[in-house]
């Protein structure tokens, strides 16, 4: 299996291509085309588990993600669960006050801080749809990257699980999983 590595789609497409020429580049965005933007935390799967709401489900991880959070004045919005347009999702401090954390769960008292959330809300959810949803396009990237190196498209690059200066980038869990971690 040849390399799977990161770029930044912020990045012009010339200058990637330029730094890979003999890599395929694939675009796992929201912006992606089919099948790859099936790999955006915003495409619209549709009964993905919520976590610890049993039976709950979400359209996407990213509806799971934002529902969940907690403001100063505003806690979980169960509204975000339902979006399919990939529109709309986010939901930001400017309004509401600042992020105390992720409930785990809609109806649950726990709050989690942002490192917790990641590591019992996001990679859960994103590892479902992975295991349950995008088994089919994994496989045209195993087959790809039989023949040939592939640089991941996303917004963010960062792979750090624990680095919670910047956002964590799906791409580098659709790295992970492609190696067998």
């Amino acid at each position: 299996m040849h390399p799977v590595t990161l770029a930044s789609r912020r990045r012009k497409l010339a200058n990637v291509e330029r730094d890979n020429p003999d890599a395929a580049i694939v675009d796992v965005t929201s912006r992606g085309p089919e099948p790859w933007v099936r790999f955006s935390p915003f495409y619209p799967h549709g009964q993905i588990p919520v976590p610890d709401s049993p039976g709950v489900s979400a359209q996407s991880v990213e509806g799971v993600w934002q529902a969940l959070k907690v403001f100063e004045r505003e806690g979980v919005d169960p509204t975000k669960l339902d979006i399919t347009n990939m529109k709309g999702i986010k939901r930001s401090a400017r309004s509401r006050g600042r992020v105390l954390g992720h409930q785990f769960g809609l109806t649950s008292d726990a709050l989690l801080n942002y490192l917790d959330a990641r590591n019992q809300i996001y990679l859960p959810t994103y590892r479902w749809v992975l295991d349950n949803r995008l088994q089919s396009e994994l496989v045209q990237l195993r087959t790809i990257l039989d023949a040939q190196p592939v640089v991941l498209l996303d917004y963010e690059t960062n792979s750090s699980i624990n680095d919670l200066s910047k956002p964590l980038s799906h791409a580098s869990l659709i790295a992970a999983y492609l190696r067998g971690a």
